[in-house]
């Protein structure tokens, strides 16, 4: 007995225990079904975890309530991990019937729960018409256990079929069933001609839906936001799923046991969507000079560290561009810097989202330079311009323009010291503080005028050899000093050796398996060599003038193609589905070929 006394009195404190902590975080919510069929009854519950007291509904004019409220408790106690857990849920429950069709709200309500005054979530409701009479499918049925072409079909959906070339338009999979189904595998088309970018998506939720007439189960499994690469009539392919649908076995004979236990067997079907196409408008003419491709609606601003600063101090520029389109594909503008100045590669970071409205966030590029001697510059506004599907015309912006102060810095730097870009990271001499040399102590040695080695022939070629390699080395050094200064011939002699750099890194990444970055790395490697030995800007780069400037420089046209489709193929799978290591070797060995035949093409 008193084991028993002691038990109830642990069980006691553990639930009086659990009160209090539940007090410190009070959790009241009103919950419903989202969709409900005009003509049935559905619940609507108002739970909290402390004791509902005092609870004040408003007059729900569109329904009428059929019972309640009705309260139930629910206790539990859990040891976990020897600790004492435990839960308490309390339950208002009231039974409602809508009046019309429609989408109708449920204000919250107020409730008292441990002596103060708590409010519920309001809630919203949409009453679908009851089932249409349904055609006559015998044969359907007859032809497919009993599933009917019309009770279990899946759609796919486009936002939009007529765009613009890089225009987002948003793809949805979803599912219809009047019966007990579960997927077992979907095949989804590859979108050839798009580049797709897949929504996630929380865990798929059925749903009640009126389509056609008829009230299903439906649910989303796949949306996707494509961005068409050309003009002209894009097809996109059916999609399919295997499903296993769960059927009432049916007997001729009626059986008054049977009818109480229902039997049931699996069938097996494929279901398959419609295809779709996609008609894609070209950009209009008049693109502006700072066109790169990009689609959709975008702001740009910019900042910069300092406009005051030392030689050989670090000078940034951030340009921010924010917007929804085709964020992901649009090349970086530019900041052009003085020519005096030396500028790294820059840093970008993105911060983009992908949902049922497109592809939206910010792309940050910081661009850093280092000016070597003093003096007052100016770095210009940068432009950006873009296509504003909805207007139908081009857009451009401009970002602020400097001036920038830059004072003498350590080291002795001036205006007139001469300005040497080797691309490499220098440093300001350091000199080591000594200035007298040590006085020799030893005894002299004197040579005799009439010493044969003197006014002989190798006495004066110890002259005269010195004297022409210093001359020769100072023509070189002249010309090494020349050419440095020549920041586009140094680039120029440098693309070469950059690409190879960047292919490196892109065969490491294709043996480490990461798709993306390796993509990334083998365009960054072409735009840069085509920048560096053609002497033009990446943001002046475009797949409209690249063949032209190519065929400038004697490149065959059969060289120039398989180029742009490296190019191409590079954009498109960095976003298509997953390819094998196998394309990913052979885009490598042909992008390193590529170069090696325009090296020895372009004689610079």
């Amino acid at each position: 007995m008193g084991k028993r006394l002691f038990f109830l009195f642990v069980v006691f404190i553990g639930v009086s225990v659990g009160r209090v902590f539940a007090a410190d975080k009070i959790e009241f919510k009103a919950s419903a079904p989202s969709a409900v069929i005009m003509g049935q009854s559905f619940q609507l519950s108002f739970t909290a975890n402390d004791e509902i007291k005092d609870l004040r509904m408003q007059e729900l004019a569109d329904f009428d309530i059929l019972y309640g409220p009705g309260k139930s408790e629910n206790h539990s106690m859990m040891f976990v991990n020897g600790k004492n857990q435990s839960s308490n849920s309390y339950t208002f429950t009231y039974t409602l019937m809508p009046k019309k069709v429609g989408t109708f709200k449920i204000p919250p309500v107020t409730a008292k729960i441990d002596g103060a005054n708590y409010t519920s979530n309001a809630l919203e409701i949409k009453v679908l018409p009851q089932d249409e009479k349904p055609a006559n499918n015998d044969a359907a049925q007859s032809s497919n256990n009993g599933i009917t072409s019309d009770g279990l079909f899946l759609r796919m959906t486009c936002s939009k079929t007529n765009v613009y070339e890089q225009e987002g338009l948003l793809v949805t999979f979803k599912l219809y069933s009047l019966y007990d189904v579960q997927p077992t595998n979907i095949n989804f088309p590859e979108f050839e001609g798009f580049l797709a970018q897949e929504i996630k998506l929380p865990n798929p939720q059925w749903t009640l839906e009126n389509y056609n007439g008829r009230n299903y189960q439906s649910v989303v499994f796949r949306q996707y936001i494509l961005y068409p690469q050309h003009s002209g009539k894009i097809e996109i392919k059916p999609g399919s799923m295997d499903v296993e649908i769960r059927v009432r076995n049916q007997s001729r004979v009626r059986d008054p046991f049977r009818d109480f236990f229902d039997t049931y067997r699996t069938v097996n079907k494929t279901i398959k969507t419609a295809g779709a196409t996609i008609n894609v408008k070209a950009l209009p003419a008049g693109k502006p000079a700072s066109f790169s491709g990009a689609v959709g609606n975008y702001s740009l601003t910019s900042e910069i560290n300092a406009t005051n600063v030392k030689a050989n101090d670090a000078v940034t520029v951030k340009l921010n561009i924010k917007g929804n389109g085709n964020l992901k594909l649009i090349k970086n503008p530019e900041v052009k810097f003085p020519n005096d100045f030396e500028i790294y590669d820059p840093k970008i970071e993105s911060n983009t989202e992908t949902t049922v409205n497109g592809t939206s966030g910010t792309k940050t590029i910081e661009y850093m330079a280092i000016p070597r001697y003093e003096g007052d510059f100016d770095i210009p506004a940068v432009e950006f311009s873009f296509f504003d599907p909805k207007d139908g015309k081009y857009k451009t912006l401009k970002s602020d323009a400097y001036k920038l102060h830059v004072e003498k810095g350590e080291g002795g730097n001036n205006a007139s010291s001469p300005v040497v870009n080797n691309f490499t990271n220098k440093e300001a001499v350091k000199y080591l503080g000594q200035d007298i040399r040590y006085l020799k102590v030893k005894t002299p040695q004197f040579i005799q005028t009439n010493d044969l080695f003197y006014g002989s022939l190798m006495y004066a070629l110890g002259y005269i050899i010195p004297a022409i390699v210093f001359i020769v080395f100072f023509v070189i050094y002249r010309k090494q000093i020349k050419e440095n200064a020549n920041i586009a011939l140094v680039r120029t002699k440098k693309a070469n050796k950059v690409a190879s750099r960047r292919l490196k890194q892109a065969g490491r990444l294709l043996s480490e398996g990461k798709k993306e970055a390796f993509y990334d790395e083998v365009l960054r490697a072409l735009w840069g060599y085509l920048s560096d030995k053609l002497n033009i800007p990446v943001a002046n780069l475009t797949k409209d003038n690249v063949e032209a400037e190519l065929d400038k420089y004697g490149i065959s046209p059969e060289l120039s193609k398989t180029f742009m489709d490296i190019l191409k193929e590079c954009e498109f799978a960095r976003y298509a589905p997953v390819q094998g290591t196998g394309a990913m070797d052979k885009l490598y060995k042909e992008t390193v070929s590529v170069i090696e035949q325009m090296e020895n093409t372009i004689k610079k």
